[in-house]
């Protein structure tokens, strides 16, 4: 019977507000990629719990929240089982309230699973807050272990609030493991008094197969790109991710042209910043892009550059070096972890215009050859993570099965 029972595949649901929809298909696409790796293991079956905030309209005017309430309760989206219970998040007191209205939301949902014959063997929580936070009371009512992925400024930032870090570190003193997508994450997980014996770091990998490079000239040629210098950025137009510097960097690097693939609330500022600074005939703001599109562009370019204020572990970087382009970025949280050679690109050790000038300049003048660079990027492929979790999870359950055979035999 104990046999049966090891073989059967591990049960799992993932719990997490970052999970793609069919309305915000961008959404998340770690989580999600991440996931689809270990399923093709053939080792787990999961059904994902990914609640969303209630709202009422869907006028495209109320803009995220019209997306929010256009998201259906249930859908089978890439082949898995996604359900999207809904969820109170108030004005001004929603951050602190959050883990618990967000567990009070997906309660129900979870429990129809259960009584519907999914009864798994253990939450798979992404972002440690509100998300695992609300893992953390769900496990406790439904008696199941709990891991929590922690993912970025969800411990880099969060834990600076007083009610959020107390939250944090009651869900991890009860959580079975904490997983870092670096290990900056779990030292700093580690500061503010997580145990270390539940700590685990499995980085993220690369989409090898989608992302790998094209002839730069084809691609620029493709994309109506001029020849020269090109720096690129990808990612959300946000203060943080620091697309003003490179925008600044371009007065230093007059040969030089900046392509800014994506969107965010930053989007007018630089722009303005652009104009003000008269460099903005060097500036291509191209708009979010689909990740299908996305060799095209790293491909095309000779540095991606990341000027982050904090990282968890940025994808991109990732993903332009499987490309053949190698990147320059900030030295901050993961980052270090995923450029560790000149190959790979350069780091700036402080967040600055010269600093990042400096670095382009000598990454350009010492160019690694752009097969070094995918060469590099493929030993960040998906199944040293994949077979991480594996394991971690059978041991978790391993641990549970025991527990309650022991509490049966007790009882």
């Amino acid at each position: 019977m104990s046999e049966q029972a090891t073989s059967a595949p591990i049960r799992t649901l993932l719990f997490s507000t970052l999970y793609p929809s069919s309305v915000r298909l961008g959404h998340g696409i770690f989580v999600e990629t991440r996931l689809r790796h270990l399923l093709a293991s053939g080792e787990v079956e999961t059904r994902v719990v990914a609640p969303v905030p209630w709202f009422p309209l869907k006028n495209g005017r109320f803009g995220e929240w019209a997306r929010f309430a256009a998201t259906p309760a249930f859908e089978e989206h890439h082949g898995v089982e996604v359900w999207h219970p809904r969820y109170i998040l108030p004005p001004k007191v929603g951050m602190n309230i959050a883990p618990l209205t967000l567990a009070l939301g997906a309660r129900a949902t979870i429990a129809k699973l259960i009584n519907n014959g999914f009864d798994f063997d253990l939450i798979d929580a992404h972002y440690y807050y509100p998300d695992g936070v609300a893992a953390a009371l769900l496990a406790t009512w439904f008696k199941k272990p709990f891991v929590v992925t922690a993912r970025g400024s969800d411990l880099n930032l969060l834990p600076s609030y007083a009610i959020p870090k107390r939250w944090i570190q009651w869900a991890e003193s009860r959580s079975a493991a904490s997983i870092g997508v670096c290990q900056a994450l779990m030292d700093q997980l580690a500061s503010i008094g997580g145990s270390a014996d539940r700590m685990h770091v499995l980085r993220n990998g690369v989409e090898l197969d989608r992302f790998r490079a094209h002839d730069q000239l084809e691609a620029r040629h493709k994309l109506g790109l001029p020849e020269g210098p090109l720096m690129l950025f990808v990612g959300n137009l946000v203060e943080l991710k620091g697309q003003h510097l490179a925008i600044e960097a371009l007065c230093h690097l007059p040969d030089t042209r900046l392509l800014i693939v994506g969107d965010g609330t930053e989007r007018t500022r630089l722009g303005e910043l652009a104009n003000r600074l008269h460099v903005a005939d060097r500036v291509t703001f191209a708009g979010a892009k689909p990740q299908s599109e996305l060799p095209y562009w790293y491909s095309a370019a000779d540095v991606l550059v990341l000027c982050s204020s904090r990282e968890g572990w940025a994808n991109v970087l990732l993903e332009s070096m499987a490309c053949g382009t190698p990147v320059v970025a900030t030295r901050t949280g993961g980052t270090p972890e995923v450029v560790q050679s000149k190959v790979a690109g350069r780091l700036m050790d402080e967040r600055s215009v010269p600093a990042l000038v400096a670095q382009v300049r000598s990454l350009l003048a010492d160019y690694p050859l752009r097969a070094d660079v995918r060469a590099y990027a493929e030993q960040f492929d998906w199944e040293h993570t994949t077979r991480g979790q594996i394991s971690l999870f059978e041991q978790i359950r391993g641990v549970s099965q025991a527990t309650r055979s022991m509490t049966t035999v007790v009882s």
